[in-house]
């Protein structure tokens, strides 16, 4: 078979509305094995696939991560939490990814401030497979705090819940690649966005630790209700923002053994 001209991958995928369409041509060239690979991974994202979901893995924070069909892909901007996770964390720290998609967030968290013991979970079956392609550690299965094992009770030091916080009624605004090729459990927040978040800040406390943390990320204009919600739960809360990434970051510290009863 004739091999697709890179000029061609370039011209097709800019004609697509890609933006980066030379450097997405270069990945796209260097993950097929064969010309065929090259045609169908093209025909794809033109198609609107997002590319990573394409070459199979996502870049975030420095390392490359397995993420398969359907699967939620993770946003530079997340990479916010993790390097604000990581000042809070210590050698030896239990840490849980809950809502963990790909597991890309735990995992990258264990690589700047590891050895830590991490954990994760997910409701979608798809994403937990995924998961445990990419995490050194146990991977759950179930929805929030009811896939994981009662001997994290109150000793969890970080809890990263990258929840779903689209409200429900923008999600049709979303990109296409999001839209279409993501799960919606990935996505919907609810009316306005922080159903989850709510459950997830409302049951933290008593799997967290003296001192642990709760870090949410949610969009600006979410963050006095977010805030009320880590407040209502008895969690102490602060707003860490990157106004370069655009990411907002809840984190709530449990303050004291008297919460995790």
């Amino acid at each position: 078979m004739t091999a697709v001209r890179f000029d061609e991958v370039v011209r097709r995928l800019r004609a697509a509305g890609c933006v980066f369409a030379e450097d997405e041509a270069q990945l796209l060239v260097e993950a097929a094995d064969t010309p065929q690979d090259l045609a169908t991974m093209l025909d794809q994202r033109v198609l609107g696939r997002p590319l990573e979901h394409v070459v199979g893995w996502a870049e975030f924070c420095g390392r490359r991560y397995v993420v398969e069909p359907g699967v939620f892909v993770p946003r530079r901007r997340t990479e916010f939490l993790v390097e604000h996770a990581a000042t809070l964390t210590r050698p030896g720290a239990v840490v849980v990814d809950l809502c963990c998609g790909s597991g890309a967030m735990g995992a990258a968290l264990a690589g700047l401030a590891g050895p830590v013991e991490l954990h994760a979970a997910d409701v979608d079956p798809a994403a937990v497979r995924c998961a445990r392609r990419n995490v050194e550690g146990a991977v759950y299965e179930g929805d929030l705090f009811d896939a994981l094992p009662a001997t994290l009770r109150g000793r969890i030091d970080l809890l990263l819940a990258n929840v779903p916080y689209v409200p429900t009624g923008e999600i049709e605004l979303m990109p296409p690649e999001a839209r279409l090729y993501e799960a919606p459990v990935a996505l919907d927040g609810g009316a306005d966005g922080l159903d989850v978040l709510r459950r997830v800040a409302a049951a933290a406390p008593p799997w967290l630790a003296p001192g642990g943390h709760l870090l949410s990320e949610t969009g600006e204009h979410q963050v006095p209700a977010a805030v009320a919600a880590f407040a209502a739960a008895g969690l102490d809360a602060r707003v860490a923002t990157d106004p370069d990434r655009g990411a907002t970051v809840i984190v709530g510290t449990n303050p004291g053994s008297h919460r995790n009863r």
